[in-house]
């Protein structure tokens, strides 16, 4: 936390002294530009190196996070962009209307550089406070998302059955007990009847959660709580002594699931049974067409029948697009994570926009194709970029419904 909040200081300083030096000169207004033009080419640059990374060499961390502090860096430039060049906008839109109204003059445009200069700082100031927001609140501003979805062949005994899914927990992130209190709390309040974690429990050592077992040990579900690992779990991005010492980490991350309380599904599958009735919760490893491919959806349905009702639990919705939504054993309800929406968007009714869904075609929310369903939650935790902006932690309630 302390070293984003110095690096921006640090940013915002050079950018308004370098903005106070060459504001009245034309040629650095180029120069300053230029400079401009050259970060947003890095930026684009990291974009590409995250989306082509070899994740298993284990340095896309540090690339995440260097990504962070360069969308962190942008945001000041916005403001001196549109105070250096507002002018001359300003002054272009003016010989337009000029020219198509024959006016000599227009009072209008009188005080139009404080007028400019106003509006620059009111635009900057939104961006500004919003990352700020989510560095110090957004992170932890948990919403409960609920969902009521129907199918046909849901068993009669399980009609009006309610699960609660999370997922992207990334403990290795936490830096704030109450608030994490608040949100387990949160998920009990719903009292549903399974709780359903989709992935990534740690960002890369089972130690991260040391802190934390208490809290995640309290949920409560009746029919019980069930898991599957995401592909920070495998300890594949942080750097290890020997792969004896990764071998270690990753056995102690599976070991996290029971100590406290969770079914971790590798490739398996489970009934859940209430009155005469049963349905499947099956899981898989993750698998993912950027990330590691673990899972093995063959292997984890050899145990259930394809007129069984399913939920299938897969942390990266790249693998529903992939597979899923077309295997023979007909999924109906698959529930994944991952993405966390880039943690940065706009979700306002009649808008729901993310850089995540130029990536992922399912990124957040429900998506239903081929008469089955996907939910991709946005996450319970955070990671790189130590908040949320616009796109907040999420605690899905899906309660099920026989059509």
């Amino acid at each position: 936390m302390i070293r984003w909040v110095l690096f921006f200081t640090i940013i915002l300083c050079v950018d308004f002294y370098a903005f106070q030096s060459i504001k009245t000169v034309t040629k650095s207004k180029i120069i300053y530009g230029l400079y401009w033009v050259l970060s947003f080419i890095v930026l684009i640059n990291f974009t590409y190196q995250l989306l082509t990374f070899n994740r298993s060499t284990g340095l896309s961390q540090s690339l995440m996070l260097a990504f962070g502090l360069l969308v962190l860096s942008l945001i000041p430039k916005f403001s001196a962009l549109i105070i250096l060049f507002g002018e001359d906008i300003f002054r272009v839109f003016k010989l337009v209307i000029n020219y198509f109204s024959r006016a000599d003059s227009i009072e209008l445009f009188h005080g139009r550089r404080a007028f400019v200069s106003k509006v620059a700082l009111g635009m900057a100031a939104i961006p500004f406070a919003s990352v700020l927001y989510g560095i110090v609140r957004g992170k932890y501003n948990y919403k409960v998302i609920k969902h009521t979805l129907f199918f046909d062949d849901l068993p009669t005994a399980f009609d009006g059955f309610k699960l609660t899914h999370i997922s992207d927990i990334h403990s290795g992130s936490f830096d704030d007990a109450s608030k994490i209190g608040y949100g387990i709390d949160l998920i009990n309040e719903q009292e549903s009847d399974v709780i359903l974690f989709t992935g990534d429990i740690v960002n890369n050592k089972a130690e991260e959660m040391d802190p934390w077992m208490s809290y995640f040990k309290s949920l409560k579900a009746t029919y019980g709580k069930y898991s599957v690992l995401g592909n920070h779990d495998y300890g594949e991005y942080t750097r290890f002594k020997s792969a004896e010492e990764k071998e270690r980490n990753f056995q102690a991350i599976k070991d996290i699931h029971p100590k406290i309380g969770f079914n971790l599904l590798l490739n398996d599958s489970i009934y859940i049974e209430k009155g005469n009735a049963k349905i499947a919760i099956v899981g898989v490893e993750n698998w993912g067409t950027r990330f590691k491919k673990a899972g093995d959806l063959n292997v984890a349905s050899t145990k259930i029948k394809k007129d069984d009702f399913k939920i299938l639990l897969s942390h990266d919705p790249s693998h529903w697009n992939s597979e899923v939504k077309t295997h023979k054993k007909n999924y109906q309800l698959t529930l994944s994570g991952h993405t966390h929406g880039m943690q940065f968007g706009i979700e306002i009714p009649g808008l729901k926009w993310s850089p995540a869904q130029y990536i992922y075609k399912q990124w957040a929310g429900v998506y239903k194709e081929f008469g089955r369903t996907i939910n991709v939650n946005r996450g319970f935790g955070f990671l790189a970029f130590p908040g949320r902006v616009g796109i907040w932690p999420e605690i899905t309630v899906i309660t099920l419904k026989k059509k």
